[in-house]
Parts: structure tokens; sequence; C-alpha cells
């Protein structure tokens, strides 16, 4: 129990670094872009974000874990450090480079051949992100969570400064300039300020983090590269998988639906899915504290126990986050614009996906403790074709909504795929079955206060913070009778 407090503790801090600056980021930025900016303006935004996924993917190549990995013998820890750094400065530079110079084709394969400047400040974006996950990787197997989180903040914050003065102040000032801030600023280029503003916080980020990218003595050693790739790079093609499930609606939804109504549809689709990433916000706090916690614990002879109640814990804590999101949409709903609403039925379902997706990231240790990388790819490209088959199959038909039943039914797959490739790896007894009367009950108090006619918004928080509480009572109950009989066994 000391343990999961401990995991707990740097998962809060990390929060400072996650929740903190998205909430900032959808309660100014979003909320913002979703009263100024059309449907289809909106899906340029959405559309390019989610090729920034797969590139960050690409760009970063499993080396965050790999030096996680190979950064446990303290002796190393300096070799590993500038060899893994060195390696993502060289292909991030080379990817800037290279589309730059092919311009023209990358905008056009992207649909954007009138934008070739949103793709250049895009391009900018991804490989600057791509070279500061390393030195933020050391922050976190530092456990300097605090450092982490405020230059996490300090990023989002400004963003948001960058946005407001763009397309909030700039367009005032045009109006009432007749000298040079006309030469400069095009209240035209409308998204392309989003990029720009972004392009601005991530200049900003290398530059805070510039401390611990200069290095006294730095090394390359070669051989070391070769092993860390040969642990990394399955681990690339296992991203690559799981990016297609988090990001391949964005991207196909657009041709599916039409160049004509294709923008405005994942508009509206990406705006209601930002509601329901809040869940995925608490997953990746806890992500960005587990991970190094996992591979630090490993050595230790109860490792396996510490895991099963990491997820025992875990599982509780986002239902409740689950129950949170969904009970209080009709507060949630006011981030995006009321034009974007429409899409809020899918908040319930993605954000299921994401509590599946939390489960598997728990469970996914056992091969990266076990230097079996190989079956991540195994169980991603399960999951991914599952994503790829009901998109294609089903868009068609149900539109967006098909998507969101994507992230469930692919999430779903992996983590059954994985306990089933760990049972004779790496088992650990979780316990899964102990679990099913809390997601039911979950499922139960979201779709009561769905279709349950409230006759007031009072009522409806009186309601659902009743059943909020009811779920945090039955949780506690439970796992005190759970606890007792295993103490008699």
């Amino acid at each position: 129990m000391n343990e999961v407090r401990t995991l707990a503790k740097q998962t809060m801090v990390y929060g400072l670094g996650t929740i903190v600056p998205r909430f900032l980021n959808y309660g100014v930025v979003t909320l913002f872009y979703t009263r100024i900016f059309t449907k289809a303006e909106y899906g340029i935004i959405t559309e390019l974000y989610a090729w920034m996924v797969f590139l960050l993917i690409i760009l970063t190549y499993g080396m965050e874990t790999g030096f996680f990995r190979f950064s446990q013998n303290s002796k190393d820890y300096d070799k590993v450090y500038s060899t893994t750094l060195i390696s993502l400065l060289a292909t991030s530079t080379a990817f800037l480079l290279l589309v730059n110079i092919f311009i023209r084709p990358v905008s056009a394969f992207l649909n954007y051949s009138n934008y070739p400047g949103y793709v250049r400040m895009f391009a900018a974006i991804v490989a600057i992100d791509a070279f500061t996950a390393i030195p933020f990787a050391r922050l976190r197997r530092e456990n300097r969570a605090l450092l982490f989180s405020a230059i996490k903040i300090a990023n989002v914050v400004i963003i948001i400064v960058s946005v407001i003065f763009f397309l909030l102040i700039a367009p005032g000032i045009y109006e009432k300039s007749n000298g040079w801030f006309r030469e400069i600023y095009d209240p035209d280029f409308g998204v392309g300020y989003v990029f720009l503003a972004n392009l601005i916080g991530s200049a900003a980020t290398l530059i805070l983090l510039i401390p611990f990218i200069i290095l006294k003595k730095p090394v390359f050693d070669c051989k070391l590269w070769k092993r860390m790739m040969a642990y990394s790079l399955p681990l690339l093609i296992t991203g690559l998988s799981g990016s297609v499930n988090d990001t391949l609606d964005k991207v196909i939804l657009r041709r599916m639906m039409g160049e004509e109504d294709g923008l405005a549809i994942l508009g509206e689709y990406g705006a209601g899915y930002k509601v329901a990433v809040l869940m995925a916000l608490f997953i990746q706090m806890f992500r960005f504290a587990a991970e190094p916690f996992f591979f630090e614990r490993a050595k230790q002879s109860d490792a396996k126990k510490t895991y099963a109640e990491v997820m025992k814990y875990f599982i509780i804590v986002m239902l409740i986050v689950y129950l949170a999101i969904n009970l209080y949409l009709s507060g949630f709903q006011y981030i995006i614009g009321k034009d974007f609403r429409g899409a809020l039925g899918i908040v319930p379902i993605v954000a299921m996906g994401y509590l599946l997706y939390g489960i598997y990231i728990n469970h996914s240790i056992w091969y990266k403790l076990t230097d079996l990388t190989i079956f991540g790819i195994y169980i991603t490209m399960i999951g991914a074709i599952v994503t790829v088959l009901i998109n294609v199959s089903l868009i068609p038909v149900f539109g967006y909504l098909a998507s969101a039943w994507a992230h469930v039914a692919s999430y779903g797959s992996m983590i059954i795929m994985s306990f089933i490739f760990a049972e004779k790896r790496f088992k650990v007894d979780y316990g899964m079955t102990q679990f099913i009367p809390y997601f039911a009950l979950a499922i139960a108090m979201v779709l009561f206060a769905r279709y349950f006619n409230y006759p007031g918004i009072i009522a409806e928080l009186a309601v659902n913070t009743a059943l909020i509480l009811i779920f945090i009572a039955f949780a506690q109950y439970r796992d005190n009778i759970l606890t007792l009989v295993s103490r008699k066994k």
C-alpha cells in the first residue's frame, strides 16, 4: 500500500504538468477556437494535430522507454542520456530539413497544397517536440516532477497568450494601424496563427530545457545506440499501431465523408472528442509517473503484488473520473461552442475507450520489463486492425459514432491479447473479474443520467453528485470486504 501511495504522490505532481495545462488549454483555447472558427476551420486544426501524433511516435521511435530501460544502471546514465539525446537531435533535424525541401509534395499529400505555411510550422513544432521528449524523460527519470510540470505549464501559458494576441488583440491593432503592423500581420491567415502560437510555445520550451540539453561531455556510443534501437524499434511499431487507434478516425473522416462536408464533420467530432479527452489527461498523468515507477520496483520481491494493487486503485479512481465527466456533462459541454455540441453523444463512449487504454498501459509493463517488446507489436497491430475495420466499414453508415465505438473495441481487444500473451511469460494475478461490478454500476449510472428527465439543473447536480458518492461508498465497502477475505485465505 505504501508503494501505491508513492505512485499516487508522483502522479499528482505530474498532474500539474498535464492536467493543469490541458485544463487551461480546454478552458481558454478550445473554448475560444470553437467560438471564432467554423466547423471546417476547426476540422483543419483537428486533422493536422492528429497527424502530429503519428509523427511524434515516428520521430521519438520508442527512445523514451529505451532511455528508462537502459538508464537503470547508474554508471551508464550519462552515456545513455547523451547517446539518446544526440540520436533524437539528428533525426528531428533531418525531418525538418526534408519537409522544407519537399514542401510541395508533402503539402499535397496532406491535402493542404494551398497552405504550405501551415505545413512548415507544423513540421517545426513536431521536430522540436520530438527532440525535447528526451530532456522531459530525464526529468521524469530523476523524479524532478515539479520542474517537469512548471515547464509544461509555461508552454501552455505561452501558447494561450500568443493565441489571444494573434486572434483577439492583433485584429483590433490591425484595424487602427496604418504603419508597420499591417505589413507583418495578416487577418486572413486565420487558422495559421494557431500553429504559429504553438510554434512559439514549443520554441520557448526548448529554451527552458537548454540546461538539460547542453552536455559537458557529449558522447555517442554506437554499440549502446544499436542495443537501444533493438529494444526501442519494436516500441516504435507498437506506438504507430497505437496511434492508429487514437487518431485514424480524425485522418480518414474527412476523406470518407467527402471533401465538401468532411472538414465540418471532422470539426464537430473533434470538438466532442475534446471533452472526452479529459479522461485521457488523467491517463497520461498516471503514465508519466507509472512508467519509471514500474521499472524502479521491478527488482523488488513483491513487485507483482504492487502492480496488482496499482491496477486495482487505478481502475476505481478512473471510474470515478469517468462518472464525474459524464454526470456533469451539462457543465463540461460549455468547453465547446454551441454549434459543435451535436457530438456530445460520443463523450461516454470515447471516455470509456480511454479508460480501457489506461488498463492496457498498466498491464503492458510485462513486455517492457522482460524485453519482449515484440509482443507490443502483436497486441497493438491487432488493435489497429480492429480500428481500421470498424472505421472503414461503419463510418459510411453511422458517421463518427462508429469512430467512437472503434476506440472501445480496439482497446478492449488489446487488453484481452495482452493478458493472453502474458499468461506464460509474466503472469500477475490482477483478479480482473472483481472489477465487473464496478464497471456495471458506473455504466448504469451514466445511462440513468443520460435518459432520466431531470426537473432542473439543481436537481440534476444533486442527483448526479449523490450517484458519485454512492459509487465511492460502494467501492470502499467492497474493497474492505475483499481485503478481509484475502487476509482469511
